[in-house]
């Protein structure tokens, strides 16, 4: 017969909380920063690349940005774009308790704001990338003028929608976070 002293098992089950809020504070955490990261990308295109490459000929523009959608398919990026999907989720789900129905709501928020982010990339963005790829060699192109004009406006209008919606999507997070360490604190 095994017996547990009331103590043991307060310290446990005390252990358990810890270890539960540790993993509920690290879940939003890394939503934030994935969140975070991504709204960083997005805004530089919005801000610097696509500005910078509108003062170029198409040739420029065209090669340049199939460059950068051959090398952005990389590790780094797949983490954060994914991450910044699922790890929201996570997050609320580790936030269903009473004590923290305070900050569900702004994760979910988060959430909601990144899966429209998410959706014009993988509707909007990547298919306006495949079709720049599918061109060709930048050098082969009949008609590189036509092809920037097919791409480059269309591209950076619904850039500038999924920055604004992982910009959203950061900010609620942060917030939740914010709200999330109030909460702890009482």
């Amino acid at each position: 017969m095994v017996r547990v002293h009331c103590g043991a098992a307060v310290r446990w089950r005390t252990e358990e909380v810890r270890v539960f809020e540790v993993l509920r504070v690290a879940a939003l955490l890394a939503a934030t920063i994935a969140a975070g990261m991504m709204a960083g990308l997005f805004a530089a295109f919005s801000y610097s690349v696509m500005p910078g490459f509108a003062r170029t000929d198409a040739r420029t523009l065209v090669g340049g940005m199939q460059a950068i959608n051959r090398a952005i398919v990389n590790g780094w990026f797949l983490t954060l774009f994914f991450g910044a999907l699922i790890l929201p989720g996570l997050a609320a789900a580790l936030h269903l308790g009473e004590e923290q129905r305070g900050v569900l709501p702004w994760i979910v928020a988060g959430l909601v704001l990144y899966v429209v982010t998410f959706g014009v990339t993988v509707g909007v963005n990547i298919p306006l990338n495949n079709a720049l790829e599918a061109a060709g060699d930048v050098n082969q192109i009949p008609d590189v003028d036509a092809v920037r004009e097919r791409f480059e406006a269309k591209w950076v209008r619904w850039n500038l929608v999924r920055t604004a919606t992982s910009l959203a999507a950061f900010a609620c997070l942060t917030w939740a976070l914010v709200l999330h360490g109030q909460i702890a604190a009482t």
